[in-house]
């Protein structure tokens, strides 16, 4: 038994009972795919293979531990926080979503928080230290794929939004322990 259980809000429902009401099979297809490239397995993948490669690229190094480190903590928490949290995932409670093409995911009552979100989140912040250039497309995608998670019916909205910002503080918290170096040279309107 979980000691914390999280409801959803009436936004929530009214959100997931549109997306259940109207979804359509490419849609949750199209959708399904996506969610890939927020899931935990390929970041921490990603994210070590390019640590490895920075061992021949030593400029590359700072960054590179910084969104391994990132990649392996948003990784951990989402597992630690459904351990006390329980909330029923949106896709066991529809039906009418099921005829629709909506999937079944992940366990039934691990809805809160959104695990995809909250390593999109992370990624979103931590495109800070990316070029300015780089920054908005990072970050769309990053919101893209959160949303993802949303139409499949897997989290409801505020459980996608709350990983979102947790994912950011997350990556902000560890910026001081992996980016020390890095930030101690940059400009302070910089950071």
């Amino acid at each position: 038994m979980h000691p914390i259980q999280v409801k959803p809000t009436r936004a929530d429902r009214v959100v997931a009972d549109t997306i259940a009401a109207r979804t359509r099979t490419p849609v949750e297809r199209v959708a399904r795919f996506a969610t890939y490239g927020a899931d935990e397995k390929l970041l921490l993948t990603a994210a070590g293979a390019a640590w490895i490669y920075s061992a021949w690229k030593p400029r590359l190094r700072p960054a590179a531990t910084h969104f391994f480190a990132v990649s392996l903590a948003s990784a951990i928490l989402p597992h630690l926080l459904k351990v006390v949290v329980d909330q029923t995932r949106p896709d066991r409670l529809t039906v009418r979503g099921h005829w629709r093409g909506v999937p079944l995911s992940g366990r039934a009552h691990d809805a809160f928080p959104s695990g995809h979100a909250l390593h999109m989140g992370a990624l979103a912040s931590a495109a800070g230290i990316l070029p300015e250039r780089d920054r908005t497309p990072v970050r769309c995608l990053a919101l893209a794929m959160s949303a993802t998670r949303i139409v499949l019916l897997a989290h409801w909205a505020s459980d996608v939004v709350v990983g979102f910002v947790l994912g950011g503080i997350l990556e902000r918290a560890l910026r001081p322990f992996t980016l020390r170096e890095v930030q101690s040279r940059m400009p302070k309107a910089k950071r």
